[in-house]
């Protein structure tokens, strides 16, 4: 008789089954597969809009299944245990997973995978997250890249993996395990009202990813290069949240984007170096995971960041620092979960130097409050900024925000878009982030515009300074 004991796929953040390679891996056994999410105490320390589009995005994968005669199976508890539980309700003898890189998952996979094994289970894990695996790229000397020009000429021309067609069945098992109720996990509950608020402002899922790349790679990427900065145009893909939860593959962007570089669409190599820069990023956790938690250049240990941000701080998160660009792009995190990339720059910047509070602080609040949100993405980018990491922007880099605002937003576009005071006709986007915030907040949109939190030019002085004499001391 033929055998049909299961295979267990454990998903993560590969929400996805076109160019799957963990889900190929189980398709291949030939055997019955269980598409399995654990709701492990990873997943339950997410911060609140990640954990809430995670959610969402679980709900729509779930009914991408069921179109495959599939389901998906739920279960909450530590990882181990929950895959040694299933395996025994259904007598599975192999589990197939995407690898993840940061350093506590790669801790708890490889523990399991020892446990696994010694229980003489069949586990395999596979790439898909990333185009590279970090450890086939390495310099001359062998070390890892800690500047991104070399990182990208290093892999430009290197082979990506085939793309793969989603399977039209997968095959189910004779029985389903048990299965816990996604509502139950209370995913969007750290969002309370904000979630109904954000949720239309996420595109959610394969199919929508798929589309927004098709329409960007036709239309938009021909002018991405120069219109990209300018966050009142609709110049940039706009798949990162897609790209964080593993909706879209890397491999699928690349080979799309390099067919339309082909085609002589002039702003998609520009396109391919930011896929790359993402890699770079993943390549960087993975060699040095401190860039997770503390200064990746051990010099900026002691530069004196503001010990008590208090009320600066607060203003930064609520939008109202008095400068309209940065209070812009705040206001458009908390309605949309996601923010513009060079207004992520300006809003970095402002925190890290004009103010001089801890990057820390700054990259806490984004994994609070991003849908796109992806460690290894975040922290190198708040370091990159703050220029305590590595190919970091110099320190005396300061974008003013005023000056920015004149040269990427000249019309005032995305200033409307999100700040209400003073506007008698507010459009809706502007007016959501009042629906979004805590009450204890206390703000409304016919509140006058707050004094600005702090001199620009005194703010830059004093940065400044404060690095010279960190330097000097050093």
């Amino acid at each position: 008789m033929a055998d049909t004991r299961p295979v267990i796929w454990w998903i993560r953040r590969d929400l996805r089954l076109r160019d799957n390679p963990a889900l190929s891996a189980a398709l291949e056994t030939g055997a019955p597969i269980i598409p399995l999410y654990i709701h492990d105490p990873q997943d339950e320390g997410l911060g609140a809009a990640p954990k809430f589009r995670l959610g969402l995005g679980l709900e729509r994968f779930a009914k991408a299944l069921e179109g495959r005669g599939s389901r998906l199976t739920l279960r909450r508890g530590k990882a181990l245990d929950v895959l040694r539980d299933v395996i025994a309700e259904s007598g599975a003898d192999q589990v197939v997973w995407s690898r993840l890189y940061d350093p506590e998952a790669i801790k708890r996979n490889s523990e399991i995978k020892e446990q696994l094994k010694a229980d003489d289970i069949t586990v395999k894990s596979t790439g898909g997250r990333l185009m590279f695996e970090p450890w086939t790229v390495a310099t001359k000397e062998g070390g890892m890249y800690k500047v991104y020009t070399p990182f990208w000429k290093s892999v430009r021309d290197r082979g990506v993996d085939d793309l793969i067609d989603a399977p039209a069945r997968l095959a189910k098992p004779e029985d389903w395990p048990k299965t816990d109720r996604l509502a139950d996990y209370s995913m969007g509950a750290a969002m309370r009202r904000g979630a109904d608020v954000v949720a239309p402002y996420c595109r959610v899922g394969e199919d929508a990813a798929l589309e927004q790349l098709d329409d960007f790679l036709d239309d938009r990427v021909a002018s991405y290069k120069t219109d990209r900065d300018f966050p009142a145009r609709a110049a940039t893909s706009e798949l990162s949240e897609n790209l964080a939860w593993g909706e879209i593959s890397p491999h699928r962007m690349w080979h799309l984007g390099a067919r339309a570089m082909a085609n002589g669409k002039q702003g998609a190599e520009h396109f391919l170096k930011e896929v790359v820069w993402r890699e770079f990023a993943y390549h960087l956790m993975y060699h040095s995971p401190q860039i997770l938690t503390r200064n990746w250049r051990e010099e900026w240990d002691g530069f004196p960041w503001q010990e008590d941000p208090g009320e600066a701080l607060l203003r930064w998160q609520q939008g109202r620092t008095g400068y309209d660009f940065v209070d812009a792009a705040m206001r458009e995190l908390y309605v949309t979960g996601k923010m513009h990339n060079r207004a992520r720059m300006i809003v970095a910047s402002f925190l890290t130097k004009h103010l001089m509070i801890h990057w820390k602080h700054g990259m806490q609040w984004f994994e609070d409050c991003l849908v796109d949100w992806d460690p290894a993405s975040n922290a190198m980018g708040w370091q990159w900024v703050a220029g305590s990491g590595p190919d970091a922007a110099p320190f005396f880099r300061i974008f003013n925000p005023d000056g920015q605002l004149v040269k990427f937003d000249p019309k005032g576009r995305y200033v409307r878009n999100w700040i209400a005071e003073g506007q008698s006709d507010c459009p809706r986007t502007a007016l959501d982030f009042y629906d979004a915030i805590p009450r204890s907040w206390e703000l409304d949109p016919d509140m006058k515009r707050p004094e600005p939190v702090i001199d620009l030019k005194r703010g830059r002085e004093r940065a400044l300074e404060a690095y010279k004499d960190s330097r000097d001391t050093g």
